[in-house]
């Protein structure tokens, strides 16, 4: 367990903290929070600065936007700001508030408080955690003489999260935890995966009565999407997905999920291997089953199946593309295992997979289809051009008409099969093709 002049070392090596710790001094009460703090303990590296502000947020961040040379994005609504410089977030503030949820599942309605409520609020104890950033803020400032590393620093810790993080466990701070915002099923799946943590026993019995209840239906689409995709995001995500079907998540979403850890995994090397998009991909693992098997037994898919998986992937919100993407890829990806098990020319491997989404082809990989083929396309194929347009054809004194589009489209077949090689022939085997077809 480090002492407090060790975590004043780790806090004061942050990238930027020389700076953002004077800037704190001589205001309201400033208190770094939640993830950072959690990280900080366990010797990793912070993804976020969140700093918690028992005062006037829109100072603190003014002050702080100056020190870094950078502005501010305010949020009045929600009494948050944050400091940008150099085009990144730098720090997140919040003011100190509590919360109250008018019903299950609702938005919580908040208003401000002290830092005791405000670590209430949390969803586990091992993020209920805070570090009084008074003192070394004050030495950072020149205030008492001492240097960062030297000033005293103060955990708050008033629901146990360190010894939580000790025991490597993930506990909510209240029976109603998951009632309240079933989207911490989703968030303790992640970061019981992501820290190699256990859930709590109360927890745990917690969480699968939540799921038993239909506590996910009470949450809009979308804020499931922003946790699931958070989820598959992780380099964890497939022990997180394990989580997921041992507590019913899956099912709880929506029935003919299949949260296979292995297939998550195998399609996250999928889309690392075919440029995909990791957590896209890994969702269209999660619903190939049905949506593939749709497709197969010529069923329309995804769209004939609007009152199902199809329908509950819809529900999520996602942007149109990367909607269709996991459905196309979900639908098709089983059809294309077994297409790329026959012998294949390259043009017809080209036509095969050409404006397929790369989450298809990083599907099919995790499916077992050959990935000599797929990387081939990837790699070399898909990238292959004529260096000849229809101008070059209409030049050579033919009229304009779709023949010369199918004329072009042969030719670069013959050229992905080795026919044609150099710009000359493909003007002249062009020319054949198209003076034949007339």
């Amino acid at each position: 367990m480090i002492d407090e002049r060790e975590l004043s070392g780790r806090l004061w090596a942050l990238r930027g903290m020389e700076r953002v710790l004077p800037a704190l001094g001589g205001g309201p009460r400033c208190y770094l929070v939640g993830g950072a703090v959690r990280d900080l303990l366990l010797g990793r590296e912070p993804v976020d600065i969140d700093i918690a502000v028992e005062g006037d947020v829109d100072a603190v961040a003014a002050r702080l936007a100056e020190a870094l040379a950078g502005e501010v994005k305010a949020h009045e609504r929600f009494g948050t700001a944050t400091v940008v410089a150099g085009g990144v977030d730098v720090v997140n503030l919040a003011r100190t508030r509590r919360e109250r949820y008018p019903a299950p599942g609702a938005l919580p309605e908040v208003e401000p408080a002290d830092l005791a409520e405000d670590l209430t609020r949390r969803d586990f104890t091992v993020n209920a955690l805070a570090l009084d950033l008074g003192a070394l803020a004050a030495a950072a400032g020149g205030g008492t003489g001492r240097s960062g590393t030297e000033a005293g620093i103060v955990l708050v810790d008033p629901h146990r999260g360190r010894g939580d993080l000790d025991r490597g466990l993930i506990r909510v701070l209240h029976p109603a935890s998951f009632s309240d915002d079933p989207t911490r099923l989703l968030r303790a799946a992640r970061y019981a995966a992501r820290l190699g943590f256990t859930l709590e026993a109360d927890t745990e019995r917690w969480a699968r009565a939540a799921v038993a209840g239909d506590a996910l239906k009470t949450v809009s689409g979308p804020r499931i999407r922003d946790e699931l995709i958070d989820l598959l995001a992780e380099d964890e995500a497939p022990r997180a997905v394990e989580l997921l079907r041992d507590l019913g998540i899956d099912h709880a979403l929506h029935p003919d999920l299949r949260a296979d850890p292995e297939r998550v995994a195998s399609a996250k090397l999928g889309a690392a291997e075919t440029g995909a998009g990791p957590a896209l991909a890994a969702l269209a693992a999660l619903a190939t089953d049905r949506l593939g098997g749709l497709a197969s037994s010529g069923t329309p898919a995804p769209d004939g199946d609007r009152d199902g998986l199809a329908a509950s992937i819809d529900r999520l919100g996602l942007p149109s593309g990367d909607r269709d993407a996991v459905l196309r890829a979900a639908a098709r990806a089983p059809e294309l295992v077994e297409a790329l098990r026959r012998e294949l020319r390259p043009s017809q491997l080209r036509a095969l997979l050409d404006g397929e989404p790369r989450e298809a082809l990083a599907l099919a990989l995790a499916l077992g289809a050959p990935a000599e083929q797929i990387l081939d396309f990837v790699s070399r194929l898909s990238t292959v051009r004529l260096e000849i347009t229809g101008t070059d054809l209409l030049a050579a004194g033919l009229p304009e008409s779709p023949v010369l589009g199918q004329a072009l489209a042969a030719t670069l077949a013959r050229k992905l099969d080795g026919e044609v090689d150099g710009r000359d022939d493909e003007l002249r085997v062009a020319l054949e093709i198209a003076r034949e077809s007339t």
